[in-house]
């Protein structure tokens, strides 16, 4: 049961046996949620109606995964569709809905534009992006083609997610596109990279012998593409999981060559993301050094040396005319700065202009530029004049490139760490394992050690006590307690005996564990919460948009306020509008003006704008993660800081979730195993809460494992209210009141007094009929987790309400409510009522949050502002939810609410900086202090905190991974609950 707190993996049913993990969108919410797998599959969507409960869903998935070529089948029984991945080659829509049709309902396929094609997603790293113009550009790029569906270009982590249409776009088309915007673009992964490997060979010397490989491993079941990249001896290749692997694959190279080649995974794979981070602080690093190596001398010479009497005199000497060696040496120095050192500058800025959007490179190119060329134009006149005595600015251009790539090496390298968590995730899979080979009677024969990515699926691994999990998969073997902290962030290991399931990359406590892999790879649950938080730091928070609608305008108003000011101060020079004293004795009016409107040019920073938000985020988003709460993106770590009204679903979210018969009175001469026999045989084919808990009860009067239940005929499951069947030509209703008095059953009083002694107790009543006549009642009770009333008051405190929405009876409900604090109670709600009253808060001015775990949670889920899924809830459930909270503790909407308040409270502060240091520092560049104090801020000091301001806006960010939740529930102490 502990797996069930990790929402992870795609929607499966596919045996009792294998491990379950609950589904998890790959995308933020709003996104379509595609399957990666291949490039052939298709998606088709079917209305299919007379489906009445979880049974008949069951009936419909299961017929049509009996069909060749299905990938996925999905059931939604509330909305009564069916969803259904599958590859064209092997099966066909018709094919599908006529089996859906044989098996008893009707279906009608759903024609939709997004439906008729599949649609993939490719990652995309986009290098040479400086500010929120630059991603804007690119992001207006990618969505104006053709076939693309959405696109989403994220600043700070310097990637791209693109959704498109593989029969219309290929990948390489995007990347084109990307590139012609003038940025540099690299494919980090494609939709199908799910199941995609890189493997080196070594010992290959031909391109005959590649050929060779190519079609030995073409001819392998399950291998679905292989790709052959001669001039790295790489091959990639793309196969079903469940019919191969690495190690088949490695095998088969290494015989293809009688054991002359050799074959490994590609030594990439591992590091892809941190080396191109690592690359790009080397390369800012070096370019920072070397600028430094022309930039001191001409500092000294321009600044200090001026002033020392003996060198002084020496870089005064005349070499031509007016012109000195100090100036020469000067313009030697700046000069490879200024072009070389520079050039990437110039080349985004000619990039910028060519596509009319305008960004920071453009400030620079335009400022250093002005500082140079005015200073070239000064060395020439001096050396061609007798008289000319000038001042050049050549230490201004080289040292403003100095400091912004100061600037912007101590920018990537706190940008890189914004994503730690991710980072960390990544890190926890072990670099080996030991795989045990096993005979026919499953007694193990053998053990190697592997390289923990060529575990296959139904590969059994040995974990020694103190080791990681190397794969998802169930304990066949042996009994433990696995720590499952770094995945779920529950502190208290949990105990693993045979058929439990277990997370790759947890840690194994005591005992020895055999465990047979289930999901590997990329299926795993660790790289689906490593997807789900990448996705959630792709995804722009509306508040973003502020920043992109005054990047669009914010370098051109620039560069309008840098001329002018040089205009203005220049012809206040030239008019004599304020005493020559002002002027420094090595300058003129000119110059003096230009120094204005060069600083006014350089110290505007739009960086800071753009990285207020998605840094806050970044961080954000990873540090949820790891204190096990999940946010699906920025738009529901938005809309949680401004929640101010929480509803809880009863049954699972307030209460344990595991309710149990605690009490059974007969009102007619019937024995109490034939009354379960009865009520059991109806109750079985229900997935409610509180008929498992009958079905439990009926199974300990049987004294069986399992025992074989009566037939039930005509079963209908009504949410909300109970079942009806047909069992032994009798008609069973099992349910409350309402559904009695719906079927016109009458309630005698002894039943009425039953009802509410056992609602007194906040005990669960459950009348149960035969042949329209109430023979028994049975009173079910759910326990209380620990410290919901302590939560309910906490969240009092932070000024939110709590209200309780519940399908149960209103005695029930209420006696939980006044139990745990709540004083607005909603009972007897339909799945569909529960989403009404959720929009009816939501009129009231109300921002709502839903906390529920059930499928008839999911409309409400849907329909509130932050859906908040337990995590040991259903899949539907967590489907819908926009936070997912993994440990199944209550205090994680304290949590969630509390980290999402304080990352807002982040971004504010980030954007009071940038917007306050750009509205008090353009000014003071243009000399509004100059009159007054004489204080002008030279143009090398104006890029220093160009360059600093974006460095502290990342800071800033970074503070949130120092997060520590409310001290309030520290003192609770409460634990995860895990359900045996």
């Amino acid at each position: 049961m502990a797996t069930k707190l990790i929402a992870l993996a795609c929607l499966r049913n596919e045996g009792s046996a294998r491990p379950h993990y609950p589904s998890m969108p790959r995308y933020p919410k709003g996104v379509a949620a595609v399957e990666q797998g291949d490039a052939t599959t298709a998606k088709a969507l079917f209305s299919v109606t007379g489906m009445t409960c979880s049974a008949c869903a069951a009936s419909v998935e299961k017929a049509v995964k009996r069909l060749p070529g299905i990938r996925e089948a999905v059931v939604d029984v509330l909305n009564n569709r069916a969803q259904v991945h599958f590859y064209p080659s092997f099966v066909n829509e018709e094919t599908i809905r006529e089996a859906i049709e044989d098996a008893g309902f009707e279906a009608t396929l759903i024609r939709d534009d997004t439906n008729e094609t599949s649609v993939q997603v490719c990652r995309i790293r986009i290098q040479g992006m400086t500010c929120t113009s630059c991603s804007s550009t690119v992001e207006s790029a990618l969505q104006s083609i053709q076939g693309v569906v959405k696109a989403q270009v994220a600043l700070a982590t310097e990637e791209a997610e693109v959704h498109y249409t593989p029969s219309i776009l290929s990948y390489n088309q995007i990347l084109e596109a990307v590139e012609d915007t003038g940025f540099e673009a690299t494919l980090i992964s494609t939709g199908e990279d799910v199941s995609k490997i890189h493997l080196q060979v070594e010992g290959v010397r031909t391109g005959r012998s590649m050929r060779i490989i190519e079609n030995s491993l073409q001819a392998l079941p399950g291998v679905q593409g292989v790709e052959i990249h001669p001039e790295l001896n790489k091959v990639s290749l793309s196969y079903k999981p469940n019919m191969t692997g690495p190690r088949n694959f490695i095998n088969v190279i290494q015989e293809t060559g009688s054991r002359r080649f050799k074959a490994k995974i590609f030594p990439e794979e591992g590091g892809r993301r941190n080396s191109h981070r690592r690359e790009e602080i080397k390369q800012y690093y070096r370019s920072f050094m070397w600028s430094l190596v022309f930039t001191v001398p001409v500092f000294l010479t321009s600044m200090v040396l001026m002033y020392i009497p003996g060198s002084k005199h020496g870089l005064d000497t005349k070499v031509v005319n007016m012109l000195t060696i100090g100036e020469l040496v000067r313009w030697v120095l700046a000069t490879p700065v200024q072009f070389i050192i520079g050039k990437r500058f110039y080349s985004g800025a000619y990039k910028a202009l060519r596509l009319g959007s305008p960004n920071m490179d453009v400030l620079i190119a335009l400022g250093t530029n002005a500082a140079y060329f005015y200073s070239v134009y000064s060395v020439l006149r001096a050396a061609t004049s007798h008289d000319f005595k000038g001042t050049d600015f050549f230490e201004t251009s080289a040292m403003l490139i100095s400091f912004i790539l100061l600037g912007k090496y101590l920018e990537v390298l706190a940008k890189g760490k914004t994503s730690d968590a991710i980072a960390k995730l990544m890190n926890l899979t072990p670099d080996t394992a030991v795989l045990l080979s096993l005979d026919s009677e499953g007694n193990v024969v053998g053990e190697e050690e592997i390289d923990s990515r060529l575990i296959q699926k139904n590969d059994v691994i040995k974990i020694l006590p103190g080791a990681k999990v190397a794969s998802d998969g169930f304990v066949i073997w042996g009994q433990s307690h696995v720590n499952e902290s770094m995945i779920t962030g529950e502190a208290r290991p949990v105990a693993k005996r045979k058929g439990d399931t277990v997370i790759g990359g947890t840690v194994n406590e005591n005992g020895v564990l055999h465990v047979k892999a289930t999901w590997v790879g990329s299926e795993s649950a660790l790289s689906q919460i490593v997807r789900l938080v990448e996705s959630a730091q792709m995804a722009k928070a509306p508040v973003q948009k502020f920043a992109d609608r005054i990047s669009k305008y914010f370098v051109p108003l620039v560069i309008l306020v840098s001329f002018s000011t040089w205009l203005a101060w220049f012809l206040a020079g030239r008019f004599h509008a304020y005493p020559k004293s002002w002027i420094p004795s090595s300058m003129d009016s000119f110059q003096l003006a230009l120094q204005f409107g060069i600083s006014v040019m350089v110290i505007a920073c739009p960086c800071a704008l753009g990285l207020a938000t998605p840094t806050a985020v970044m961080v954000g988003t990873g540090v949820g993660a790891s204190q096990g709460v999940l946010i699906k993106g920025g738009q529901a770590l938005e809309n949680a800081h401004k929640v101010s009204c929480v509803v809880f679903d009863k049954t699972g979210t307030l209460t344990m979730g595991k309710p149990v018969v605690v009490n059974t009175k007969l009102l007619t001469n019937m024995v109490l195993r034939e009354f379960y026999e009865l009520v059991a045989a109806a109750e079985v084919n229900s997935e409610h809460p509180l008929a498992k808990a009958i079905v439990e009860y009926a199974k300990k009067l049987r004294d069986e494992e399992t025992p074989t239940w009566a037939e039930a005929q005509n079963f209908v499951s009504i949410a909300g209210h109970g079942v009806k069947a047909t069992v032994r030509n009798k008609e069973i209703i099992v349910g409350n009141k309402a559904l009695l008095a719906e079927h016109n059953v009458a309630v005698p009083v002894d039943a009425e007094d039953i009802l509410a002694e056992a609602e007194g107790m906040a005990q669960t009543g459950i009348l149960v009929s035969v042949n329209r006549e109430v023979v028994g009642v049975l009173a079910v009770s759910d326990p209380l987790k620990p410290g919901a009333q302590e939560v309910i008051s906490i969240l009092k405190s932070m000024k939110i309400r709590s209200i309780m929405v519940t399908g149960d009876n209103w005695g029930t409900a209420n006696s939980i409510a006044r139990e745990v604090g709540i004083e607005t109670v909603i009972a007897e709600a339909k799945p569909e009522q529960k989403a009404e009253q959720v929009k009816d808060f939501q009129a009231s001015g109300y921002t709502v949050a839903m906390v529920g775990d059930g499928i008839n949670d999911s409309p409400a889920l849907v329909a509130a502002d932050v859906g908040m899924a337990i995590g040991a809830g259903t899949d539907i459930a967590i489907e819908a939810a926009d936070i997912v909270l993994m440990k199944s503790n209550l205090e994680d909407v304290i949590t969630a609410i509390d980290l999402s308040r304080k990352t807002f409270s982040r971004i504010r502060l980030n954007y009071m900086w940038a917007l306050g240091y750009n509205l008090l520092g353009i000014p003071i560049a243009a000399g509004a202090l100059f009159p007054s104090t004489r204080f002008r801020l030279p143009p090398w000091v104006a890029g220093a905190a160009m360059a600093a301001s974006s460095v502290s806006v990342v800071c800033c960010s970074l503070l949130l991974k120092y997060y520590r939740r409310p001290k309030k529930l520290d003192n609770l102490e409460i634990r995860g609950i895990s359900i045996e």
